[in-house]
């Protein structure tokens, strides 16, 4: 089956999860910020605010009191402490190229839809010779709202120019998760973080371990079946 139509099919995928192991990177980069600042980043509070954006993380470390500035300044050295941990290092996780390359064969245009910040998504992309790719790239500096509200997956469905009733999502949090299903998407759960259960009670279509092996031609035939039950909104 082509999804080349008038009507395509967008598959968006999260960085962080699903697309790299960025896990040990970004605990290593909190570390450091904890290190460097004096800040009580323990490794429960990283695990538990995984998939979530920085301000959302700095508010719920520091409270509302935190001003806009010092975000923005301390985002700015976390994310520096990641691009220095992450360079050289980083591969796309096992199964991502197959599946990206089914994908792209099947006529599906991609995207990534992140709350990761920009140049830690191109670092990714450059490193992992993915370079045009993905239709569009959906980042944190694109959005004013994080996971779970579905701005960022709206967004990259808005500028690929397909429906988010033909769009999929390959997400790894459950705040993604109901990201994916905010925005009528079908949601695909990747466990590299998390329990089954706790993608199925976010709402996931889905679920699988990994995408090593994953059916590609079967998950169209799934979209196609749930796309003839919606009207189609983007014009």
């Amino acid at each position: 089956m082509s999804a080349e139509s008038s009507h395509p099919y967008l598959a968006i995928f999260d960085h962080d999860g699903v697309l790299v192991d960025s896990l040990v990177p970004h605990q290593q980069a909190w570390q450091e910020m904890g290190r460097r600042t004096g800040l009580p980043f323990t490794p429960e509070f990283i695990h538990e605010t995984f998939g979530m954006t920085n301000p959302s993380i700095f508010h719920r470390l520091l409270g509302d009191a935190i001003t806009d500035a010092d975000i923005r300044r301390y985002s700015d050295m976390k994310e520096e402490c990641y691009r220095d941990v992450s360079r050289g290092r980083i591969c796309l996780m096992d199964g991502v190229r197959e599946v990206l390359d089914a994908l792209t064969e099947h006529g599906v245009r991609l995207a990534i839809g992140s709350s990761g910040v920009r140049p830690n998504l191109d670092l990714t992309v450059s490193e992992c010779g993915l370079l045009g790719r993905f239709a569009t790239i959906a980042s944190l500096e694109d959005i004013t709202r994080g996971k779970p509200d579905p701005q960022v997956f709206l967004l990259a469905a808005s500028r690929s120019g397909v429906d988010p009733s033909r769009s999929v999502v390959f997400e790894d949090a459950p705040v993604g998760i109901q990201a994916a299903r905010a925005a009528g998407m079908y949601a695909v759960g990747v466990m590299t973080t998390v329990s089954a259960d706790a993608l199925r009670q976010a709402g996931a279509d889905e679920v699988v371990p990994n995408l090593v092996g994953y059916d590609v031609s079967a998950l169209l035939g799934r979209l196609e079946a749930r796309a003839t039950n919606l009207p189609l909104t983007l014009k």
